[in-house]
Formats: C-alpha cells, structure tokens, sequence
C-alpha cells in the first residue's frame, strides 16, 4: 500500500511525534509511507511548554518528513492536501487529538480525496478533549467528515466516537508499546545516576495538566506520613502554573519525599526514570488511554491508577498493576500502601512483562490495512 500520515513528526517533539515515528517504522516494513508534518504546529501564545522541537537523539524516532502545514494559514493546509492528492496514497492517516487540528485535518483530507481512491483514516487519541471548550464537537465533526475509517484506542474513545458517528468504520487497537526508548537498565545504576537513595520510588512522569490529578497524589504522599519510606519523582514540563503545586508540597510538608524535574526529558534520559521507579501513578481525574502507560510497560514498570476511561482495559488489577477511584486521596494511599507493603512486585513485573506482547505495532498495522482495503 501507498500511505501517508499528516502529523506530528520529527523534528517536533513529544508523545505524538514518538507514535508517529514508531507507526512510520512498522508501516514501512511492508509499506510505501510519507509524512508531512507541521512548520509551525501552536501559535506560541497557547503553547505552554518551553520548546516544541525535538531535543534528544533516539534513532527510532528521527523519520523522514516534510514539513509543510501551519495550523494557521489554510494555504498551507490546501498545498499539504494537493501533494496528497498528487501522490493518491491508498491511505491518509490522521493522529487525531484535540480539535483546534479539526479545521485544518478536514481541509486536507477534503483536497486529498480529490479525483482519487485515498481512504482516509484517523487514530483518534481523544474525540472529546479532557479540557472543553465551545465548539470542540463543531470542529471534530468537520474533520471526521472526511474519514472513511477510524482507529480507537480504548472503548470510552469508541462510545465518543459513535456519539458523533453512530456508523462510523472502526477498529478497535488498544494504545501500542512505546518501545523507542531503548532497554531498561539496572534499578541501582538509574537511581545512582539520578542521585536518588530512597528504597521505594513512585513516578508521575508527562505534561502536567490539572486533569492529570498530581495534587490528588501529592494529597495521597502526605497520607503515608511516616509509616512508608516512598520518595516521589514527579517529572515533565508544567503545562499550568508551577507554583501552586510547589505551595502544596510544602503546605503537606513532603518537600524531602519529592522530587520535581520541570523540564522536558531527552528521549535517552527517559530509561532512568523509569528504571528507577517502583512504579509508575497515573492518578488521572479523566482519561481516554495513556501512552505514559505503555512506555512503563516497555521497561517493565507495573502501574498504579485510577479506574477512568481506558485506563482499566490495559492494567489489570493486582496483576500488572492497581487500581483506584478517582480524586479520591485516602484510596491511592491505601493501595500505594499495599503496592509496597502486600504484592509480590517482581511477579507483578513478571506479568507486565508477559502482558506488553499484546501491545505490538503490529495490531495497529492490521487494522490500517484493513480500513484500507
């Protein structure tokens, strides 16, 4: 098959762009695929992070690709749409995530289709975005216009999705492995090398977001008082004022059981952390799936969360991980509690590690294929 994917991609950086990049290299084994990207992906002024281009070094997410679009200017978004439609790819993949993308996706794919027989195909990581505003369905509705196929990741992205499109055509793939990060390395070697001594470590790792539920965590490490010895990493950019959850940890009086990295981490940095870690917190307040997760399923890392969106499809309580309610403090110190105190955690990293076979790119490939054909 001929395909081409519009997205994120190498040089720009992130979550997204490491999909793509790692989608780009599965599709290519037995596939012709391109990918145009952005020149300018935010406008600065509701961009919070500090840089949006790619800072680390990892081969499996350095892929070739042409940057054309600016989400801005609709010109670019014709010029991406007509060298589609002039390459009359099999398929044109969209990964879909917030609609502010919406007006700009549906143009492109519009053009695309054009005087040819391109299916187009969109990965939908949300349908309705965690944090919402006025127009989002408006904005969603005009690029799924366009689609002739779709890939969920999780069943709260599907019943999103057939809220919009009752008929839509779709398969369903649960979120794949983020396996680009390299290996895993000795838990005594990552703590050495981030300077950590403490003898049970958590993880709160990605873009910080109110919806992400760091407070409820950070509520939960001051519930464990002295009883546990848990030292807590929390590690990524601050998408929301800093400040305030500084003020919390000192008002809780944790300051020595946290660490705050605020900065974006270099993809070969990433392995430390979660070599490093116990386990991984996710104790999102909502969710649709987590990439967060399947990268701690790639270094064998089990994972503590709350029971929102597809969270609970991919953990398997008390066998890869645990579970807990949502925005509920005093719970997640209980299980935070037993995590360290009544499991049995290399069984359970076992498990993780039987269980990431399931989470192949392969699985998403397929299904490309078939909504393709």
């Amino acid at each position: 098959m001929k395909i081409s994917i519009v997205g994120t991609a190498f040089p720009l950086r992130g979550g997204i762009a490491h999909y793509i990049a790692l989608l780009f290299n599965a599709l290519s084994v037995h596939h012709d695929v391109e990918i145009i990207t952005f020149k300018r992906q935010y406008p600065k002024l509701i961009f919070p992070g500090k840089s949006q281009v790619e800072e680390g070094d990892t081969e499996a997410f350095r892929v070739p690709s042409t940057a054309i679009i600016d989400s801005l200017n609709p010109i670019t978004w014709l010029e991406a749409g007509r060298r589609v439609q002039h390459r009359a790819p099999d398929v044109l993949l969209f990964k879909y995530w917030l609609p502010f993308f919406g007006p700009c996706f549906g143009t492109i794919a519009r053009v695309a289709k054009r005087n040819t027989r391109t299916k187009v195909v969109y990965i939908c990581d949300n349908v309705i975005p965690h944090e919402h505003r006025i127009g989002d369905k408006l904005l969603t509705s005009f690029a799924f216009g366009a689609g002739d196929g779709f890939v969920v990741q999780s069943r709260s992205v599907e019943r999103d999705l057939l809220s919009l499109r009752p008929h839509a055509r779709y398969e369903y793939v649960p979120h794949p492995l983020y396996d680009g990060f390299g290996s895993a390395v000795p838990v005594a070697e990552a703590r050495r090398h981030l300077g950590i001594s403490a003898p049970n470590v958590l993880l709160f790792f990605g873009y910080i977001r109110r919806y992400k539920g760091l407070s409820v965590l950070l509520d939960a490490l001051a519930h464990l008082g002295d009883r546990l010895d848990v030292h807590l990493l929390v590690v990524g950019e601050f998408y929301e004022d800093e400040s305030q959850y500084r003020s919390q940890i000192a008002r809780l009086g944790i300051p020595g059981k946290v660490t705050v990295h605020s900065a974006y981490v270099p993809n070969e940095e990433v392995k430390y952390f979660f070599s490093a870690a116990d386990a991984v917190v996710l104790p999102y307040t909502s969710a649709t799936q987590s990439g967060i997760a399947q990268i701690a399923f790639n270094f064998d890392t089990p994972v503590i969360a709350t029971n929102v969106g597809g969270l609970a499809e991919i953990i398997r309580d008390g066998e890869t991980g645990l579970l807990v309610p949502p925005a509920n403090s005093a719970a997640l110190a209980s299980r935070i509690t037993e995590f360290f105190t009544a499991v049995d955690r290399s069984r359970m990293k076992m498990n993780v590690r039987a269980e990431k076979k399931n989470y192949g790119w392969e699985n998403l490939v397929a299904a490309i294929e078939k909504l393709g054909s």
